[in-house]
């Protein structure tokens, strides 16, 4: 059973206490195996598991202002929490029975979102995923600002990198051009 988790001043209380394993979970494929990581550790340490998607949709500075933000900021969370249980639909078969599980729901920057919620003790389980040139400079690297801001521990799960698709190392690349093709 997973506790689904919106209003930003609720969900401190409402989170295990203790040491938690935090996973912050999108649609790329390096969030699933983040995830996949994140219920082996919890497994493993016996940590309660919290899943948190944050949306980027645009927030205005005051709510209150525009009656249609809230409906966009209830529909955004509403859609938090239909990509987190895909996620775990997708890599578990559903939500596991065997772990203390939560999931959190917030809109705005993801970073900041994820390190507010991670503090001393916990786990910050996050995936880093292949991205060009142009994404990485008109989209920040969520992995890397939590990994210079959070107080936890942060952990960043590499998405692996298919067989078909062969990454030469700079030493293998070295060696090649370094030799000399003499008869």
């Amino acid at each position: 059973m997973v506790k689904y988790l919106y209003e930003e001043s609720v969900v401190d209380q409402d989170l295990p206490s203790g040491a938690r394993l935090i996973v912050g979970v999108d649609e790329s494929p390096a969030a699933r195996w983040a995830l996949a990581w994140a219920i082996g550790a919890a497994r493993l340490h016996r940590m309660a598991l919290v899943a948190v998607h944050v949306s980027r949709a645009p927030v205005h500075p005051f709510p209150e202002a525009l009656p249609v933000q809230h409906a966009i900021r209830q529909g955004e969370e509403d859609r938090c929490g239909e990509v987190v249980a895909r996620a775990f639909e997708d890599v578990a078969g559903g939500v596991p029975d065997d772990l203390t599980t939560a999931a959190v729901a917030r809109v705005g920057d993801p970073g900041y979102h994820l390190v507010d919620l991670a503090r001393d003790g916990d786990l910050l389980v996050l995936g880093r995923g292949r991205r060009g040139l142009v994404s990485r400079l008109f989209l920040p690297s969520t992995s890397m600002y939590c990994a210079r801001h959070a107080r936890a521990t942060v952990v960043i799960v590499r998405q692996p990198v298919p067989p078909d698709d062969p990454q030469f190392s700079g030493e293998r690349a070295r060696r090649f051009w370094g030799r000399r093709h003499y008869q």
